[in-house]
This record gives C-alpha cells, sequence and structure tokens, in this order.
C-alpha cells in the first residue's frame, strides 16, 4: 500500500512535464516493444491495435496500466507482461517509456543480456521483475542509479559474476532475489537483510545469510580431495595416518563434511581404499 501511494505521488510529480508530450511517447515504446519480442501465441499482436484511433487507446492494451489525469491526459505507467510466452532478447524501445514505474517480464523465455544502460532507459522504476527466463551475462550495475527502485527480482535466470557492490546503494529495496542463477562472490553488506532463499542456487556466492557452512566453502574455494592408493612402499605412518583419518571420518563426520551426500561417498571410497591396502599386504 506504500509503495502505491509513493508510486503515486511520483507520477503526481512527473505529469506537469510529461501530458504534453507523454501520450506521443508512449505509443512509440509499445509499439517498438510489439515489434522487437518474438511473440509465438499472438498476444501483443492481437490486444495492441495501434489503428484504434479513441481517447488514451493504449491504456485498453493487455498487460498496459495508466495513470489518469483531470485534463484527460493519460500516462504510461506499467507494463506487465508476465507469462505469456515472449522470446528474444531485452524488449527495445523502452527509452521511450520515460515514465514507467513498473515492468514485469517474468515467466517468459527472454534471453541474452540486460542493458547495461536499464536505469537511463527507464530511470523512474520502481519494481522490476525480470525472473523466470534466460538471461545472462552480468547483473548491470547501473541498476544502482534507479534511486526509487523497491522491488528487484532476477531470481531463476542464468546471470553470472557477482553482484555488484554498488547495489549497496538500494536502500529502498523490501523485495529482492537472485537465487538460481549462477553467481558467485559475497554477497554487499546491505542486501544481507533478505532471507538465504533470495539467494540461494548460486554455487559460488557467499557472506551472510547463506548458512555458515556453504559459505566458508565459498571463502576458502571447493576442497579438493585427491586420494592416492596405498601400496606395499607406503610407510607405516601413512598406514596410521589412513585408519587415523577413516575412523575420525566415521565417527565425527559432521566436523568436517557439511554435505551428507559427501559424506557418505568419502566413506565408502575409505572403506575401498582400506580393503585395498589389507589385500596388498597379507
Amino acid at each position: 500500500m506504500a509503495t502505491g501511494n509513493k508510486s503515486l505521488l511520483w507520477l503526481l510529480l512527473l505529469s506537469s512535464s510529461l501530458l504534453c508530450f507523454g501520450s506521443e511517447l508512449d505509443i512509440q515504446c509499445l509499439k517498438s516493444v510489439q515489434q522487437s519480442v518474438i511473440d509465438p501465441s499472438g498476444v501483443l499482436k492481437s490486444s495492441w491495435d495501434f489503428a484504434n484511433s479513441t481517447n488514451n487507446f493504449i491504456c485498453q492494451f493487455s498487460g498496459v496500466r495508466c495513470w489518469y489525469s483531470g485534463d484527460g491526459g493519460n500516462i504510461l505507467a506499467s507494463l506487465s507482461l508476465s507469462n505469456l510466452g515472449l522470446q528474444g532478447p531485452f524488449p527495445q524501445g523502452l527509452l521511450n517509456c520515460s515514465s514507467i514505474t513498473s515492468l514485469d517480464l517474468s515467466s517468459n523465455n527472454f534471453s541474452g543480456p540486460i542493458p547495461p544502460d536499464i536505469s537511463r532507459q527507464m530511470p523512474n522504476l520502481m519494481s522490476l521483475d525480470l525472473s523466470y527466463n534466460s538471461f545472462s551475462g552480468s547483473i548491470p550495475q547501473n541498476i544502482s542509479n534507479m534511486n526509487y527502485l523497491y522491488t528487484l527480482n532476477l531470481e531463476h535466470n542464468q546471470l553470472s559474476g557477482q553482484i555488484p557492490p554498488q547495489f549497496s546503494l538500494l536502500t529502498r529495496l523490501t523485495t529482492f532475489s537472485v537465487a538460481d542463477n549462477l553467481l558467485s562472490g559475497p554477497i554487499p553488506s546491505m542486501l544481507q537483510k533478505f532471507s538465504a532463499s533470495n539467494f540461494v542456487g548460486n554455487q559460488g556466492l557467499y557472506e551472510a545469510p547463506l548458512d555458515e557452512c556453504s559459505a566458508s566453502g565459498k571463502r576458502k574455494g571447493w576442497i579438493r580431495i585427491r586420494l592416492h592408493r596405498i601400496n606395499d612402499e607406503s610407510s607405516i605412518g601413512a598406514a596410521v595416518g589412513f585408519v587415523a583419518g577413516f575412523v575420525v571420518a566415521f565417527y565425527f563426520p559432521h566436523r568436517f563434511i557439511c554435505s551428507e551426500r559427501l559424506r557418505s561417498y568419502i566413506v565408502r571410497i575409505f572403506i575401498h581404499g582400506a580393503n585395498e591396502h589389507f589385500q596388498q599386504q597379507y
């Protein structure tokens, strides 16, 4: 509710400068979006009819929300194209939607990079949802320039690299998720207030709020365990160390290995190695 009121207030401030030409820019913006996306189901082709000449006709388009002024003008406020089966790169033409405060492209098949200058295209965004697509490449640090951003959802894509440390500047964020990507590196301090579920599925991420076991593993890198076969020339000390290591790993695995799957796997290797050792000895 609070976010809605702030959005309305911001649109009021924009109205004086946008009402005179906002409609033409909005029409151009939506035309460019329609032409730049692959629309297998024909949703935008059938519902976005630019031949319509009625007043504020674009506000009747599927997924389009407008704010109406007192003198009959209109401003494009949000664009919600979620779950329409749309494909292709990030839609072109959004640069002309200068007044838009909410963009939802979630649950489609968009791919490729997120525009590095996305904040210049849509400087007034309060909500950006690109989740459940196939966007790849790095997360643009340019997003940190979106001073009014309250919601940023990038989960379930193929984004790689680090979460830009500049995201600590997004102090208004109340909803944030980058879960299920290919991200690595530390989580910026200002984002550590969000729960671990918003960061899971990124094998290279560490720092709070991820659990201590996974975090320490990422900081120090993956522990590579190399098991060498004990042969006839192995010293008694190596054999004793092998047996001692087996006992410790068997009875106290939780102190050394975080993954239950990995624990059972290592125990099987230890047993197999021990059998080979004793067969060679006797």
